[in-house]
This record gives structure tokens, C-alpha cells and sequence, in this order.
């Protein structure tokens, strides 16, 4: 008689959905992509107010506290200004991303994330990449705003479009700090009152004054936190650099390489934070 083959072992009920048959990453990132950007479409005043608080910043001190800041080498403050209010715009991504994912864990969403056949990492990937297309449309209008109040891009279309692309790399990592975040909070409400502590982490920065005349430890402090160099390297990309202090460590001596460093090193830390959160919550 010829011999029955082994039956084959039954497969886990409980394997991950992104082993199971049909799941493509970069399908599911572009589907939840989707998701996200109807529900901007559904809520205009979110993109209005992403813009509103960089402009209110300007307000203040470009056009209110601007006349008394004098810059080293004696530049323009407003021309030194303007790409700290597009570092705002990166740096705000940590509040919508920290929002949103407390509210999708609050409203049972990510619990039916979990349980569709799709890849765990691009269930977040969704959120972060329509973020950042949302982003490109402030910060566009960011620049618009800046060119009509006579700020102006030194070094030609190229390096702008570098600075460009560097803030919302920055924007793309944010999100991954916020929605490890939100995931880590898991309440809306609770969200939205830590949302104010990312304002005095962008003040002390280099965003709005220059950080020589702080004191040594809060000068330390401003030196290294990441959103200072990259405002430096937004500011040497579209030509609106102060001559360098005495005393600056390196990440302002060599903004761009400090910048893609700072990145990488968040991205390593606060990506698979955020995935092992999403995957583990509520177990």
C-alpha cells in the first residue's frame, strides 16, 4: 500500500496579520494613508490650525519683541525668523500624532487594526505619511507667507528644496515620537494636555534668539536639543545663517550631518517603540 502523507500541521489562529496571505506593506500603508487623509478632508480646521500657531509665533516676536533681538554679525532678525517658524511646523507633528493615536486606541480602532490581515508597521506608516503630506501643504504655505513679508531663499531653488525636504523629514520623525506617545497614553483627553509641553521643548532652542547669551546650562541644554540644529541647517541651506559663536559645539558647526544623525538616531529608537506599543496593546 502506498503510504498516506503527513497531514499537514494546522495553521495558528493567532499568527500576526502581517504573515498572513494577501497582506502587501506597501498596500496597507498606502490604503490607512487614505484613511487618514479623509479624515483631514472631514476636518479643515485641523490644517488651520497646524498653520495658525506658527503664524501667531511670528506674530509675537517678529513683529512685537523683533525690534529689540540684535543678531551677531548684525543680519535681519526676520530673516532669521522665518526658518524657525518652519521648524515649528516640523516639530508640531508630535501633537497631532500623539492625538490621533490616543484616539484611534480610545475609539476601538487600533484594536481593529490589529485584527485585519494587514502588515502592523503600516498601520502606523498610514498616519505618518499622510501626515507629512498634509505638512508639505502648511509648510508650503508657511514659505508663502514668508516671501510675502520680504523673507527670501539665498542660495537658489535647489538648496531650498533641500531645506524643504529636511523639515518634513524631521516632521516624519516627530510623528513616530507622537505616536508612541499617544499609543503609550492611550486617552484623547490625556493627549491633548501633554500636547502643551512640546512649546517649551521648541523654546529652548535656538528657534526664535541665538543661544550665546543664555546661561551655561541652559545654553548646553538649547545647544543639543535636536530642533536646534536643525533650524541651523535650515537657516544655512536658505542662506539666512548667523556667523558662528564662540563656543558652539558641533551639531551648530555642522548642522546638516547633526541633523540626519539626530533622525536616524530617533527613528531607531521611537519606530519600533511605537510598532512593539501597537502590537502589544491591550494585551
Amino acid at each position: 500500500m502506498t503510504a498516506l502523507a503527513p497531514a499537514a500541521p494546522p495553521r495558528p489562529t493567532g499568527a500576526p496579520p502581517s504573515s498572513r496571505a494577501g497582506s502587501h506593506p506597501l498596500a496597507d500603508a498606502r490604503t490607512l494613508t487614505l484613511r487618514v487623509l479623509l479624515y483631514y478632508r472631514r476636518s479643515p480646521g485641523l490644517i488651520a490650525a497646524s498653520l495658525l500657531a506658527p503664524l501667531a509665533m511670528l506674530l509675537v516676536f517678529g513683529y512685537i519683541f523683533g525690534s529689540a533681538i540684535s543678531l551677531p554679525g548684525g543680519g535681519k532678525y526676520r530673516d532669521y525668523l522665518m526658518p524657525g517658524m518652519f521648524i515649528l511646523v516640523a516639530v508640531n507633528g508630535i501633537m497631532p500624532a500623539m492625538n490621533g493615536a490616543a484616539r484611534d486606541v480610545g475609539r476601538g480602532v487600533a484594536d481593529r487594526l490589529r485584527s485585519m490581515p494587514i502588515s502592523r508597521s503600516a498601520a502606523l506608516l498610514g498616519q505618518t505619511l499622510a501626515d507629512v503630506m498634509v505638512s508639505t501643504v502648511v509648510l508650503t504655505m508657511m514659505v508663502g507667507v514668508g516671501l510675502a513679508l520680504g523673507w527670501r531663499a539665498h542660495h537658489g531653488l535647489g538648496d531650498a528644496l533641500a531645506a524643504m525636504g529636511l523639515l518634513l523629514l524631521f516632521r516624519f520623525t516627530t510623528n513616530w515620537i507622537g505616536i508612541y506617545l499617544g499609543l503609550l497614553v492611550g486617552r484623547e483627553d490625556m493627549a491633548g494636555q501633554l500636547s502643551v509641553l512640546v512649546f517649551p521643548l521648541s523654546m529652548v532652542t535656538n528657534v526664535f534668539v541665538t543661544t550665546g547669551g543664555m546661561p551655561g546650562w541652559l545654553r548646553f541644554l538649547a545647544d543639543w536639543n535636536p530642533i536646534s540644529a536643525v533650524a541651523a541647517a535650515a537657516r544655512q541651506l536658505f542662506g539666512n545663517a548667523v556667523p558662528l559663536q564662540p563656543g558652539d559645539p558641533w551639531p551648530l558647526q555642522h548642522p546638516i550631518p547633526a541633523t540626519l544623525a539626530w533622525v536616524a538616531l530617533l527613528l531607531a529608537v521611537f519606530f519600533p517603540l511605537a510598532v512593539r506599543k501597537f502590537n502589544s496593546h491591550g494585551r
